[in-house]
């Protein structure tokens, strides 16, 4: 089972941004400085979800860019895609 945090921070302006501080939050799911992150904006709820990115390493031969047009397309076509599963 998880161990669940409750954290009350103030917003303060870094910059020209908006932030908070959440070192402690960070380590316990093991974000270090230099690491990526996703950010799911939950608007509904008003819940903003942080989450340790998975590192993948493309195999040879396949670059970024064409899974970044990848990504675009199966997003685009979506629906047809998951219409063309039930033939």
């Amino acid at each position: 089972m998880s161990k669940v945090i409750e954290m009350e921070r103030k917003v303060t302006k870094f910059g020209n941004s908006l932030g908070i501080t959440m070192t402690e939050a960070l380590k316990q799911i093991g974000v270090d400085m230099g690491d990526t992150v996703t950010v799911d904006v939950r608007e509904s709820t008003g819940e903003i979800v942080i989450k340790k990115a998975n590192k993948v390493t493309l195999p040879a031969g396949i670059s970024s860019d064409f899974m970044d047009t990848l990504s675009q397309v199966m997003e685009q076509y979506d629906e047809t895609i998951k219409g063309l599963k039930d033939r």
